[in-house]
């Protein structure tokens, strides 16, 4: 790779697909913002085609080693039901868990999209270790031979920490039905049931993810670009095409997180509350260490509870497109028809937008909107100064559900709408906003590291430490697996939580690496 490579970071949103490209010094050399399309590779298209015409233009050669890719493509298919293969549920635990059969919880109309048809046979684990039962080979066989499916999604009870059921049937399964296969001691965490939805969906997304690789692939083409291409993590990290085939389901939820992380990098703040507004909304999150502070809590997905290390994000109905009525804020936007609708382009809807510029709130470029409002009634300036109060109420009320009581951190203010926000905001220390802030989430997808997790259970006692030393080689392979250069990758996030309450001492591992991309 040049040492004068350029990268190009895309993520996109419910109203805008941004791009942006990054030269060898991590400095912003074009940028372009194009409204997000209802299929998502037109924008997509579109934000890479301004890019490289930006490039162009400035006489910047079109050296681009990496293209890194937020998007929205798994989430959709799963709100919409559109688009998912066929999956055989497997679970490897009968019969000590027959009494909640697989998919229970799954909103009837994703279920009869997804599942072509499900199982509780024997195998499994205790949590030391020891088998529930054999595992009973057959019986997967003769599953098998009942269902027509596009994939097969295997979990094994405390699969985590003893996945040898697991990957026999892998191994059954590729060998002698050639069907692509999700298990589940690779995607999620302990916690049979969220662990069990996250893989049956990651199987489900196995042809979405070939679509979007293959639209990516094709885009790069296009373009005459050469570049490797890589997808964003729920977590703020990256993965390969090749990493992303096999767990797409880990880019649900990567919007937030490249939001954050360009939050940090474009501010150098690295502990911080982050508010990304946008057309729509306003999501909130936290800063601890430049990376994404994560959800303790389950993560629900198109209905379905998965147990996903998610950032932790508030999203508030507040965007620049948000409708503004007499007595009202919202919920509903304009989203991407902003440009169309709004007072300030030479619409006929009141919007947050409008309602920002009234009181003296302008992006960057936009001296003369407040000139477009024209003379307006009393009355109507009213309830723009009455939308100005509203939003800035249920800003300072999210702020205050998030800093969590601490006052001490500043606001990054982030996103195409972070005008909307007042200079001073309640509960943080003051408001940064940052150059290039409308593009964050793509300088943040650009700048991401690519990183592999594990959670496990291990014994206590004397064998720990080893024990412990080989968990974080399995997490640093995996994050080599995702792209990260092997001599670079470092150990970022090791916690151990103690399980007093098992007949043998043991403690919860959870073990993160991280590092930068391979050259």
């Amino acid at each position: 790779m040049s040492d004068n490579a350029l990268r190009i970071g895309i993520d996109v949103g419910g109203t805008n697909t941004d791009a942006v490209v990054l030269d060898a010094a991590d400095r912003v050399v074009a940028k372009a913002k194009r409204p997000t399309t209802s299929d998502v590779t037109g924008g997509l298209l579109a934000a890479l085609g301004a890019v490289l015409a930006e490039l162009d233009r400035s006489g910047t050669p079109r050296d681009v080693s990496r293209v890194m890719l937020g998007t929205t493509h798994a989430t959709n298919a799963v709100l919409e039901r559109r688009g998912l293969g066929r999956v055989a549920v497997l679970r490897l635990g009968a019969p000590a868990t027959t009494s909640v059969p697989p998919l229970s919880d799954w909103p009837a109309s994703l279920r009869a999209a997804v599942s072509a048809g499900e199982a509780v046979l024997p195998g499994g684990h205790y949590v030391d270790g020891r088998e529930i039962g054999p595992l009973d080979r057959d019986a997967v066989r003769r599953f098998l031979d009942g269902v027509e499916a596009d994939a097969v999604a295997v979990t094994g009870v405390f699969s985590p920490a003893t996945a040898e059921h697991e990957r026999a049937v892998a191994e059954l399964v590729a060998g002698e039905y050639g069907l692509p296969v999700s298990v589940s001691h690779e995607i999620g965490s302990l916690g049979l049931l969220e662990r069990e939805n996250a893989t049956v969906l990651n199987a489900a997304l196995y042809g979405v993810a070939g679509s979007v690789t293959g639209a990516l692939a094709g885009a790069l083409a296009e373009h005459g670009l050469t570049a490797t291409p890589y997808l964003a993590q729920n977590d703020g990290t990256l993965m390969t095409t090749e990493h992303a085939a096999r767990l797409p389901v880990s880019t649900i939820g990567s919007g937030p997180a490249n939001s954050l992380r360009g939050a940090a990098f474009l501010s150098g703040v690295p502990d911080a509350v982050v508010a990304d507004v946008g057309g729509t909304s306003t999501d909130l999150g936290v800063l601890t260490g430049g990376f994404p502070r994560e959800s303790a809590a389950a993560v629900e997905i198109g209905g379905v509870l998965t147990n996903f290390r998610m950032p932790d994000i508030l999203a508030i109905a507040l965007g620049g497109g948000t409708v503004v009525r007499e007595h009202a804020v919202g919920p509903d936007s304009v989203g991407y028809r902003i440009t169309e609708e709004a007072l300030v382009f030479g619409g006929s809807t009141v919007t947050m937008t409008d309602a920002a510029v009234a009181a003296g709130r302008v992006p960057p470029g936009g001296e003369d909107w407040r000139d477009r409002l024209g003379d307006r009634s009393e009355g109507f300036r009213d309830t723009l100064e009455r939308a100005v109060a509203a939003a800035d109420a249920m800003l300072a009320d999210a702020v205050d559900r998030m800093a969590l009581g601490r006052a001490d951190r500043p606001l990054v203010a982030v996103g195409g709408g972070a005008f909307l926000l007042p200079p001073r905001v309640p509960g943080v220390s003051g408001v940064v906003r940052p150059r290039h802030a409308e593009v964050a989430n793509a300088v943040g997808a650009a700048i991401a590291l690519a990183s592999g997790r594990v959670d496990t259970i291990l014994p206590a006692g004397e064998s720990r430490s080893k024990a412990i030393e080989r968990v974080k080689e399995e997490a640093a392979a995996r994050a080599v697996a995702a792209g990260a250069d092997s001599a670079q990758v470092e150990i970022v996030d090791l916690l151990e939580v103690p399980l007093s309450y098992l007949s043998e001492p043991a403690v919860r591992v959870h073990v993160k690496a991280a590092g930068p991309l391979a050259r």
